[in-house]
């Protein structure tokens, strides 16, 4: 028998209630919805693609967290997470992913590689793919373990949960989408 004790429920945004009615900002449970129901891309070329590998499994079961549906079409996805090494020549393949992505889109980079190129100071490894797309959340490690992936993904549904439903609308956004020559 499980401790039903430890289960935790998602809290419901502010809101009026009554006997057979509850009143909220659509803003609110669209962040809600959006934050508990992420769809990952794994983008993996090393060894952190190993310990998602892991985070996926039993033991860590990234499922409890909306998540469990992975898609490897960018177009059906809206998470991004960059695993690994990524070289110079493989940059433009990784920002035609996150272009093909539709909006609203965020990107986690798990691992010191993908955060910096990691203890690959070379000419041909990309020193972070904040070089050529924008990320949300940086996952450090090296690489990291499946739990500080939970913490990452935790973080990011903070961000979708709090993101106001015209952001993607903003003057600063299109400027930082600008500044990535995405349009």
């Amino acid at each position: 028998m499980s401790d039903s004790s430890n289960i935790k429920v998602a809290d419901a945004p502010e809101g009026f209630q009554g006997e057979g009615f509850f009143a909220t900002k659509l803003a609110d449970v669209v962040g809600l919805a959006r934050a508990n129901s992420l769809w990952p891309l794994p983008f993996a070329t090393s060894c952190c693609g190993i310990e998602f590998m892991a985070t996926m499994a039993s033991t860590y079961d990234v499922a409890r967290f909306g998540s469990e549906r992975m898609s490897f079409s960018p177009r059906q996805a809206d998470m991004l997470l960059v695993m690994g090494t990524i070289a110079k020549k493989m940059a433009p393949i990784l920002r035609q992913v996150y272009e093909q992505m539709s909006e609203p889109r965020w990107v986690i980079a798990v691992g010191a590689c993908a955060s910096s190129g990691g203890i690959f100071d070379t000419y041909s490894v990309l020193q972070g793919i904040d070089k050529v797309i924008p990320v949300d959340v940086y996952v450090p490690g090296c690489p990291p373990r499946p739990e500080q992936i939970l913490d990452g993904i935790m973080k990011l549904q903070d961000i979708v949960k709090n993101e106001s439903l015209r952001r993607r609308n903003s003057p600063e956004y299109k400027e930082l989408m600008a500044s990535y020559n995405i349009s």
